[in-house]
């Protein structure tokens, strides 16, 4: 699922290229991807680019209509340059030719928008249903996942206690807080693994029982590490970023590795609402093994 460093990046990419270009056309290949049936995304031919901004783990790219594309990329969609791609994102997939790059094979299209200036964007989705969604509206906030987001970790002007009305006192697992987007916008799976093993506390504690000192850790540790992948995914080619996000995480997706904590102990799954989950047992649960869901 992209997380806010990766839509960051997409939206800078984005930014870059389409500023000031027109839809020449768009072409809707999955009809379930539109929100707004009143409003289809055909009304966007012959509008120009004005800027592309992120909203947690949403984007929305801005028209000299007035009118604003708000997508969500859901859990399995994402973004590539078409057959018309620029001159520019060519030059960046080049000079990142040595990167390693995904092996999976391509996901289907399901929404593509032609601009002028030879450049194609496609919207893709790669899950077994689909999780791809756009609206066209006027405001931001008229898309119900953005009216609702809590605070943005990422943005600077975050503060602690922002967080601590997020968290504090609350009778909830710590991994469920993070990834509920209206108590903190852009986080999910990943990089609250990554929060959590930086602030070396349980995913299943609940944070009415921190202390003070583990409240600050998981604060600093939050924001720090979302504010870090961001510098860390910028410039990456929106091909690149998938790639680029598993290279870098320390504990998701590395089950059965030595923790990279040094403490001896080896990087374990388990089960989390409805995905898989991990963390180390020496660093963050004292050495109890956390359940995991046969099959």
């Amino acid at each position: 699922m992209p997380e806010s460093p990766e839509v960051q990046a997409l939206v800078d990419e984005l930014e870059s290229t389409l500023r000031g270009r027109a839809v020449a056309s768009v072409d809707v290949v999955e009809f379930r991807v539109t929100k707004t049936r009143s409003r289809p995304l055909t009304t966007l031919v012959g509008e120009r680019v004005l800027g592309v901004t992120r909203h947690g783990k949403l984007l929305a790219i801005d028209f000299d209509g007035s009118e604003l594309l708000v997508v969500s990329l859901g859990r399995h969609g994402w973004a590539r340059w078409g057959a018309g791609e620029t001159d520019a994102a060519a030059d960046a997939a080049a000079a990142s030719a040595d990167a390693p790059a995904d092996t999976e094979p391509p996901p289907p299209t399901l929404v593509s928008l032609e601009f002028d200036g030879d450049a194609v964007l496609e919207l893709t989705d790669a899950g077994g249903w689909v999780s791809l969604g756009c609206w066209v509206v006027d405001e931001a906030n008229e898309v119900a996942a953005i009216a609702k987001h809590g605070p943005d970790p990422a943005d600077p002007a975050f503060t602690r206690a922002e967080f601590d009305r997020a968290v504090a006192g609350r009778r909830k697992q710590l991994k469920a807080i993070l990834q509920e987007q209206e108590s903190l916008a852009g986080i999910g799976n990943a990089y609250s693994d990554e929060i959590l093993f930086a602030a070396r506390l349980s995913p299943v504690a609940h944070a009415a029982t921190l202390a003070d000192d583990e409240l600050a850790r998981l604060f600093e540790a939050t924001t720090s590490t979302i504010r870090d992948a961001i510098e860390a995914r910028r410039g990456i080619p929106i091909d690149r970023l998938k790639a680029a996000k598993v290279a870098a995480m320390r504990v998701h997706g590395r089950a059965g590795e030595p923790c990279p904590g040094d403490c001896g102990g080896e990087i374990r799954d388990f089960s989390f609402a409805s995905t898989t989950a991990q963390y180390c047992p020496e660093c963050q649960t004292g050495g109890e093994l956390l359940p995991l869901k046969e099959g």
